[in-house]
């Protein structure tokens, strides 16, 4: 996917880059696939903000994507590669033989007209999706199930791809994108391939405006703020002496761990992602 850039005719255009959206379908989305979607700006049923910065934007329609991949057996062809607003990588509509429609995540290389099966007699090719069972070792997957029959949880967002390592008992060890090793059921399904629209992370926004349309609202620094709203707050001028980055609710924000270790399912990281980093 090419990223486009522009000339510099103002200072925000000069810096500013998008997708070209050359490989998608010029379609309106599949009608009985999507639905209206209710924005909550961040709050909860109470009308308390509990996520800050989120608010207005574009009015979208949700895609009803299968992450389940379910209907073993029953090839599809690949109808159209489409935009989600709802998600950075693409989707692509799959035509059953059985006369069914539905969206999966577009992996790389798979394109209109292609066909893809699910279950566990499926080849190993880009698009189909298997048990981790199934799969040979050192495949690159992603849309992975955490717990088989619930639908993938983890590796759906644009560029994502894990590799499996090995299979050891009832678990797989798979490398997920942030160098972490876990492990996974076996059982669990997992689709071949790497998600699409890799150069999504390159993309710089350019102006403000675009990230309004996103539905994100403004990020003040709390050093800008008053000390009765923020830790880091007051003084006059900037203040920085002996305050460290936290949060409004004075929680610190560089490397004070916030994970509890007494986790239930701890036990199926292998290795941590930010030990993996150093090494």
């Amino acid at each position: 996917m090419p990223v486009k850039s522009f000339k510099p005719y103002t200072p925000s255009r000069r810096h500013m880059t998008m997708a070209d959206f050359s490989e998608l379908s010029k379609v309106e989305p599949e009608k009985r696939l999507t639905v209206g979607l209710r924005k909550k700006s961040g709050r909860n049923n109470t009308g308390m903000i509990m996520v800050r910065h989120h608010g207005g934007g574009h009015k979208q329609a949700y895609r009803f994507v299968d992450f389940k991949r379910e209907k073993f057996g029953v090839p599809g062809t690949v109808a159209t590669v489409e935009y989600d607003p709802n998600r950075s990588a693409r989707i692509c509509l799959i035509n059953y033989k059985d006369g069914e429609k539905r969206y999966i995540i577009h992996p790389v290389g798979l394109k209109v007209g292609d066909t893809v099966v699910s279950g566990p007699e499926s080849d190993i090719k880009v698009g189909n999706a298997l048990p981790i069972d199934k799969i040979p070792d050192g495949l690159f997957i992603h849309n992975i199930e955490l717990s088989p029959g619930k639908g993938a949880k983890l590796v759906r967002s644009a560029g994502g791809q894990a590799q499996l390592m090995s299979k050891d008992g009832p678990y797989a060890h798979i490398k997920m994108p942030s160098g972490e090793v876990r492990l996974i059921p076996r059982m669990s399904m997992a689709t071949i391939g790497q998600v699409s629209n890799i150069e999504h992370n390159t993309i710089n926004l350019g102006n403000a405006g675009r990230n309004r349309r996103l539905g994100w609202r403004p990020t003040v620094r709390g050093g800008a703020m008053n000390a009765v709203d923020h830790p880091l707050g007051g003084g006059r001028g900037k203040s920085k002496g002996g305050n460290h980055p936290r949060s409004p609710w004075n929680q610190l924000s560089k490397g004070f761990k916030t994970r509890n270790k007494r986790k239930v399912w701890g036990w199926m990281i292998v290795q941590d992602r930010r030990k993996a980093k150093s090494i």
